[in-house]
């Protein structure tokens, strides 16, 4: 199954947010990189790092991120890790993180997940 890892500046909120999507994909596997080892707010190169870890399996990771400097960390660590199967998605923070943990508990395998969170750049709430 398709692991999912959510990265951002708050504990707090990738806590919530990890906590949310547990709730509609409890078989999913899901970690979070969120805030700095003090308990501050950021972004770690090292919890990402640490998490990506944790939900790897040979069916590939989908990374979501909050912004701003999140962005840009993932994308440092991904350079570094220079794995084809770990991607950054670019998609709405909460819908991406649901339709990415419904879709891998489906059995979807990670191209069409990473397709389905893009298409998600362009829907209206209203």
């Amino acid at each position: 199954m398709v692991g999912t890892v959510l990265v951002s500046h708050s504990k707090a909120l990738v806590d919530a947010l990890a906590e949310l999507v547990k709730l509609m994909a409890p078989e999913a596997p899901v970690a979070v990189a969120g805030g700095l080892e003090d308990g501050s707010f950021g972004t770690s190169y090292e919890a990402i790092e640490r998490a990506i870890g944790e939900v790897s399996g040979s069916d590939g990771v989908v990374v979501i991120v909050d912004l701003g400097s999140s962005v840009l960390t993932t994308k440092m660590v991904l350079e570094d890790l220079g794995r084809d199967d770990v991607r950054l998605a670019d998609c709405p923070f909460v819908e991406g993180a649901i339709e990415a943990t419904v879709r891998a508990q489906a059995g979807a395998d990670i191209a069409s997940i990473v397709e389905g969170l893009a298409a998600l750049r362009s829907k209206s709430k209203l």
